[in-house]
């Protein structure tokens, strides 16, 4: 598989990457020997980026991972991991603070067994814009704990995730010139929801690495259709409902086609899909082997129209 950079980084990174969020159990219970076989086919199959959190599966998914990559050489993988978001007992939790971040850090290095990781983000800081201290303490605590860490030699990268592209924007004009050097962002760019492409130039500018994430944008994307949770809106869950029984109907599943659409930009470095089954990790990397057909693109499109241009807040 080929190679793009990440920002300035200097990382080398697989356009399709490994979500790990899945090893955690978050949507359906797993077999833990088939979600190890699922991290060792992705490696075999040439993506070399995973990422995970402590918050997935409330450490699960960590634990999981981590006894995979004690069966892989160190070399073999770039790992990422996050601070800030949590869980215990089923019920959700948050604190970035500067000192539980640099706990997180340790932590997660050792339910992963590691001794270092490459990327370290701070997870969804939409949560924190609503809790006392707002966006600002992610500028002003949270990162440069990181940074220490950086420094220390325990971390290699230091970046941030969430949903709403204004969000990150904003810490990353509120820090110092290269402290973020890189951002995950999901569902915004896929098949419904180009909003990410119109902020391209300005991450290029700053040499960020992106990292794009959720390309079956959380189910919408998919003949299983979305799950009730779903924060989409109602006029764009119909219209992906619409454009999926199309496909169908031409004998392309929309998964495809929604796999190749994301990992199509070359300004994209990477995007990250999860999977606890070895066989979907096997035909996801299959499917971004093919041509794209960007005429059922373009009829994708259509058919979900404005609709492509609806959002959704907190998941």
């Amino acid at each position: 598989m080929e190679k793009r950079q990440l920002g300035k980084t200097g990382l080398m990174v697989s356009p399709l990457s490994f979500g790990a969020s899945s090893l955690g159990g978050v949507f359906h219970d797993i077999d833990e020997g088939r979600a190890i076989e699922a991290v060792f086919t992705a490696i075999e199959g040439g993506m070399n980026l995973i990422d995970v959190s402590p918050y997935y599966g409330h450490y699960k998914a960590e634990t999981v991972l981590g006894k995979a990559l004690r069966q892989i050489p160190r070399d073999k993988y770039i790992l990422s991991t996050k601070v800030g978001r949590y869980g215990k007992d089923g019920v959700n939790t948050w604190d970035y603070s500067g000192r539980r971040a640099q706990e997180s850090v340790g932590e997660s290095m050792e339910r992963l067994g590691v001794e270092h990781i490459d990327l370290i983000h701070v997870h969804d800081i939409e949560f924190q814009a609503s809790l006392p201290g707002g966006l600002q303490k992610v500028a002003e605590e949270t990162l440069p704990a990181l940074v220490e860490l950086k420094e220390r030699g325990l971390v290699s990268h230091v970046g941030i995730t969430d949903l709403q592209i204004d969000n990150l924007r904003w810490v990353i004009d509120h820090t110092p010139e290269g402290m973020v050097e890189t951002v995950l962002n999901f569902c915004h760019y896929c098949l419904c929801d180009e909003a990410l492409a119109d902020h391209l130039d300005y991450f290029d500018q700053h040499g960020i690495g992106l990292i794009n994430a959720s390309p079956l944008s959380m189910g919408l994307l998919s003949s299983r259709g979305a799950p009730a949770w779903h924060p989409a809106p109602k006029e764009l869950a119909d219209a992906c409902r619409r454009a999926t029984e199309h496909c169908a109907q031409k004998g392309y599943p929309i998964e495809k086609l929604a796999m190749q659409y994301a990992v199509s930009n070359p300004r994209i470095p990477t995007t990250l899909f999860s999977s606890a089954n070895p066989d979907n990790v096997k035909r996801n990397l299959a499917y971004v082997e093919e041509p794209i057909d960007w005429q059922l693109v373009r009829e994708v499109q259509d058919i979900i129209g404005p609709a492509m241009r609806l959002t959704w807040g907190n998941t």
